[in-house]
């Protein structure tokens, strides 16, 4: 189902793609989106955070 090893590689990737555009991904943000993957938090409650994060 989730590959861990796979998706730290993903996510140091796109850290670094980002990073180029001058934006981060914090620790927070890994730990949600791994929620997500491991069906954890569903759609909705996902941008919900988000948007309680971005207030």
């Amino acid at each position: 189902m989730f590959n861990e090893d796979i998706f730290n590689f993903d996510i140091n990737n796109i850290k670094n793609d980002l990073a180029i555009e001058g934006m981060a991904i914090s620790d927070a943000d890994i730990t949600l989106f791994k929620q997500f993957a491991n069906d954890e938090i569903d759609m909705p409650n996902l941008i919900q955070t988000i948007k309680d994060e971005i207030i």
